[in-house]
């Protein structure tokens, strides 16, 4: 199965992280990407669009339309924006991106990349998880073909990322001795977007993915 993928988020360490995986990857045959700001990337079977409001996709539909695959990567810290700001980033614009890719490509595989810790109950103390929790919770009631929420922990960046968070720069030489002591809290940015190609080839028997599933996924196994 040949993928045609829209990628948010590329900007950013996760969605850059993807974006390298799918431009490596012989069965992505086209990534659009769906950013604020230029990616700064190109390649021959890569196209961006450019386009500041991502609740109000309707100027861009026909941009959108042909595609079997979303990883959406997009997403801001909690901290330091208010709950409202949170919710809207988080929810509203993941919600309005999800109805609008349903619509326009209605056999499309939706990857949404939440984390660690998130709250599928949606009751927890943490505000972040809570809401992490209600946009995996709403995306899986969405009539995708297949959604997989993606939940990845520590993430060691791929050679010749661009966009790499500060503090990864900083304990990056963890990353082994974390593998060996911690391996279901550890994994690489690569073998993240290995496992999202492999969720949309072959699915993967639950439809939330902690970083042991996806581990085992993107080496073509399930997670014991």
């Amino acid at each position: 199965m040949k993928i045609k993928a829209i990628i948010t988020g590329a900007t950013g360490m996760v969605g850059e992280g993807v974006l390298l995986a799918c431009l490596r990857n012989p069965d992505v045959e086209a990534v659009l990407l769906l950013n604020r700001k230029a990616s700064g990337y190109t390649h021959p079977k890569l196209k961006e669009v450019l386009h500041a409001d991502f609740e109000h996709l309707k100027t861009i539909e026909a941009q959108l339309r042909g595609y079997n695959a979303c990883f959406y990567c997009a997403g801001i810290s909690s901290l330091g924006v208010s709950k409202e700001e949170y919710e809207r980033i988080t929810y509203d614009t993941t919600l309005a991106v999800a109805h609008t890719l349903l619509r326009l490509n209605p056999e499309l595989t939706f990857c949404y990349v939440t984390g660690a810790g998130t709250d599928s109950t949606e009751q927890g103390r943490s505000h972040w998880a809570r809401t992490k929790g209600r946009t995996e919770n709403e995306l899986l009631r969405l009539p995708f073909p297949a959604a997989y929420m993606f939940r990845p922990g520590f993430m060691r960046a791929t050679p010749g990322q661009r966009n790499v968070l500060s503090m990864y720069k900083y304990i990056g030489w963890l990353y082994p001795m974390a593998r060996q002591v911690a391996s279901n809290y550890v994994s690489t940015m690569q073998e993240v977007g290995l496992a999202m190609i492999k969720a949309v080839q072959n699915g993967y028997p639950t439809p939330v993915l902690e970083v042991r599933d996806i581990v085992a996924l993107a080496h073509g196994k399930v997670a014991a």
